[in-house]
């Protein structure tokens, strides 16, 4: 699988409910990395962190490509691939960042964004998130949620106080217990996925999944042949569920 070759298609929608659009993303296939983020704090700021994020990741991944003299902020972990550092890094600068802007921009106070994002290369996915910010995998006409949430909600359905069919209209159900933009030392998940021909991944803020449950997700995937064309698909779906909140869809599948 030397020659994969990654088709991608990513589309933002602010929705019905909002006045503006929140979420950011970076689709940059020359480097094989995709990043979406939904940004929080109301008064247009949320874009702001969202922005400022997106951005700070894309600029350390190239910054990083090909050169392993650069220096590491928060040093690497042998335990990790070197894109998972990659990611890992960049999203802890990204973090520090949005610290430094609330800094000096007393506006920004309380601004905050999830991240999910994925660097492709050479048939191994490596995945780090954020928040609430999900990445699906399709592999055999099965969907999977590869990352878990970082929201109050899920950490009740973990200890199972509550099951996920509550989870999904619970009134507290936006709570996330985890973002870029709250404390200094940030924690990032990271995991790595080798990747087989046909599989896709789905990167998507959560516009999405509160008005669209895994199933309808699924057989919107499975539609039109599976085409990556379908990131548009989802965006319509939410929408015409209600559109409550901004939706951002990254669709990738590998050949």
């Amino acid at each position: 699988m030397s020659k994969m070759t990654i088709e991608s298609v990513s589309v933002s929608d602010v929705g019905r409910k909002r006045p503006i659009n929140e979420d950011s993303y970076v689709s940059n296939d020359a480097e094989g990395l995709y990043v979406v983020a939904d940004g929080m704090g109301g008064h247009a700021h949320g874009e702001v962190a969202s922005k400022i994020a997106v951005e700070t990741i894309e600029e350390f991944v190239k910054m990083t490509s090909g050169d392993s003299e650069i220096t590491w902020p928060y040093g690497l972990d042998e335990g990790l691939t070197l894109n998972a550092n990659r990611l890992r890094t960049s999203i802890r600068f990204a973090n520090h960042k949005l610290l430094e802007h609330t800094q000096k921009d007393s506006d920004c106070e309380g601004m905050a964004t999830t991240v999910v994002a994925v660097l492709v290369e050479q048939g191994v996915a490596d995945i780090a998130h954020v928040g609430d910010s999900r990445l699906y995998m399709v592999r055999g006409g099965e969907l999977r949620c590869v990352t878990s949430d970082h929201s109050w909600v899920n950490e009740q359905v973990m200890s199972g106080v509550i099951d996920s069919e509550q989870a999904r209209t619970h009134p507290l159900r936006n709570v996330v217990t985890r973002a870029l933009g709250g404390k200094n030392d940030l924690e990032v998940d990271v995991q790595t996925v080798k990747l087989v021909e046909g599989d896709r991944l789905l990167l998507c803020s959560d516009g999405l999944t509160t008005m669209l449950e895994d199933r309808e997700i699924l057989q919107i995937l499975l539609d039109a042949g599976g085409s990556v064309q379908q990131a548009h698909e989802l965006v319509n779906a939410a929408n015409r569920n209600g559109g409550e909140d901004n939706t951002t869809t990254i669709l990738l599948k590998v050949s």
